[in-house]
């Protein structure tokens, strides 16, 4: 297979995923298999694959979607242009997370590994173990082992979900900050720059059906919040 239908084959696969594929998935697309599942040949390099993916980036540049690297692999999204297009499909906003909410998670981006007490501490309050919750079943947070101290606590990190619904790469593309310390302005601080990547993320398209990437693409990530977080709020503010 030569190279222009090999980059034909990756458009056609990363239209029609329903979620960034990677290098190592995109590879599969090259490998002939005899009748015994065994590979018959070599299939396409890694390095080809990235180089066609530049290609394709470049092919697909000045139009309404682009092609982006994400922390998980590659896919199609809208540009942040086309989001005031877009909104006119989907009018309604959906409403933000709590403050309460989006202060857990700020300090667990730019802090992690951190423990539910490190948060308790810097925050000043307690956390709710709903927020958690939610922020885990968002696929945002994850456990990603314990503190060696006694009682174990988890020490909780963002996902590679959570880099992809922002569109990130890295942790490293996050705004840089100041230590975080405790504090009102410190604070205020985290907030406004995970806000900021919110925003963005809203401009650029996390469709889950892929059908939508070109012709209308879903919204990004729905920051919703539901009762509980809403008590934890009003609870922190008695």
């Amino acid at each position: 297979m030569d190279n222009l239908e090999a980059k034909k084959v990756l458009e056609t696969a990363l239209l029609c995923a329903r979620e960034p594929l990677s290098i190592h998935s995109l590879k599969k697309l090259f490998v002939e298999l005899d009748d015994q599942d065994r590979p018959l040949g070599p299939g396409v390099s890694s390095d080809t694959i990235k180089e066609l993916l530049e290609e394709l980036r470049l092919d697909w540049a000045g139009k309404g979607v682009e092609v982006v690297s994400l922390s998980s692999g590659w896919r199609f999204q809208s540009r942040p242009e086309m989001k005031l297009y877009l909104d006119r499909l989907s009018p309604e906003k959906p409403p933000k997370y709590s403050r309460a909410t989006l202060e857990t998670l700020a300090i667990i981006a730019y802090r992690q590994p951190v423990t539910r007490g490190d948060i308790e501490e810097i925050r000043g309050v307690a956390v709710n173990s709903q927020t958690i919750k939610m922020l885990e079943d968002r696929g945002w947070v994850d456990a990603i082992g314990h503190r060696d101290v006694v009682g174990r606590p988890a020490l909780l990190g963002t996902t590679k979900q959570f880099l992809d619904d922002l569109g990130l790469n890295s942790l490293s593309q996050l705004p840089p900050l100041q230590q975080i310390s405790d504090g009102q302005n410190a604070m205020e601080t985290l907030e406004a720059a995970l806000q900021e990547n919110f925003e963005k993320a809203a401009q650029q398209d996390g469709a889950s059906e892929q059908e939508e990437i070109v012709q209308e693409q879903g919204p990004a990530p729905d920051l919703t919040v539901d009762a509980e977080h809403n008590q934890e709020t009003n609870n922190e503010q008695t």
